[in-house]
């Protein structure tokens, strides 16, 4: 019996063995783990590759996009010198937000997004971007090239998100912090430096 190439005999584990994306950094792959109607965390588990439940969100908020990692990244020492007031990387692969004009439900899917700008977030002294792209497929956001042609309410939404997603009323204790935003070209100098960070942590595979 002939396969066609490549072939995986067992399933690929999303972060190690899928291809960061047919043309990064500016053409990346998506794994995406959490749906914006999803009241529910669910994160890659990082020894198997399936989805496992982190914790049902804390807050009423529901997440405003799609959103994942990129395969093949890791938010290291290169990642963690781009953010002025981190101290690390947080250890995992580089998050990413997905827009898609049509709805999209399902997790564990595979996208092909243009990458378009960013979010410099910091939680506990970590480094957490946020990359932000646009489905490459979607004709809606096909004039889309950088953050700045997103419409304001957007991106402010997906900046409440994220300051506010883990924060209960009366909650004093808050790590996160976002300044500002960045656009393309920052957002695919902070993939090459995830990607080269996961060289130095997994080898080139």
């Amino acid at each position: 019996m002939k396969f066609p190439q490549p072939f995986y005999k067992w399933r690929p584990h999303p972060w190690h063995g899928l291809e960061v994306g047919p043309d990064p950094p500016r053409m990346v792959h998506a794994f995406i783990e959490i749906s914006p109607f999803d009241l529910v965390k669910y994160e890659v588990d990082k020894v198997t590759g399936y989805l496992r439940v982190d914790r049902p969100q804390r807050t009423s908020s529901q997440p405003p996009a799609l959103y994942g990692f990129i395969p093949r990244t890791y938010c290291g020492k290169r990642v963690a010198a781009m953010m002025p007031r981190a101290k690390r990387g947080d250890g995992d692969p580089l998050d990413i937000c997905v827009l898609s004009e049509r709805p999209i439900t399902k997790s564990e899917i595979i996208i092909n997004v243009r990458v378009i700008g960013g979010l410099p977030m910091v939680d506990d002294g970590e480094a957490d971007d946020k990359i932000i792209g646009v489905l490459a497929s979607d004709t809606i956001w096909s004039h889309v090239e950088d953050i700045d042609e997103l419409p304001q309410a957007i991106v402010q939404r997906l900046r409440h998100y994220f300051t506010t997603y883990k924060v209960m009323p009366g909650d004093t204790s808050q790590t996160v912090s976002i300044d500002g935003i960045y656009d393309r070209a920052h957002a695919e100098k902070v993939i090459q430096a995830a990607m080269a960070d996961y060289s130095d942590e997994f080898g080139e595979g």
